[in-house]
């Protein structure tokens, strides 16, 4: 069994950027976002191998252009998988672990689970 990290959220974080509230996740929305092998990817990443409570883009080592990883983690934000936080000029997510097993228990462990095909 994949061991999803959960880290304690420190104190004095800066506010989310807009996100959809918990009882406004959609399954659909949610599996849309993660129907992309590259969101995928990401959200695995920050379940298994976080090494602090949000990381910057720059942390998973996608060869992308900017513009493009903007995209993508805008598209996991905005369909409720991840939250993101403005620090100064760097952006850092983490996954919605708490709110996403709430409203689809178990997902996020298939999500943990899956074996790239790379």
């Amino acid at each position: 069994m994949t061991d999803i990290k959960v880290l304690p959220e420190p104190a004095g974080l800066p506010s989310p950027l807009p996100e959809p509230d918990v009882a406004d996740l959609r399954l659909p929305a949610v599996l849309g976002a993660l129907s992309d092998p590259l969101r995928l990817r990401i959200v695995r990443k920050l379940l298994l191998d976080r090494e602090d409570f949000d990381h910057p883009c720059g942390w998973f080592g996608i060869d992308r252009p900017k513009s493009s990883l903007t995209h993508h983690f805008k598209a996991l934000r905005e369909a409720g998988v991840i939250r993101q936080r403005q620090y100064g000029l760097e952006r850092r997510s983490e996954v919605r672990i708490a709110d996403l097993d709430d409203r689809f228990p178990g997902l996020l462990r298939l999500v943990a689970s899956w074996t790239p095909d790379d």
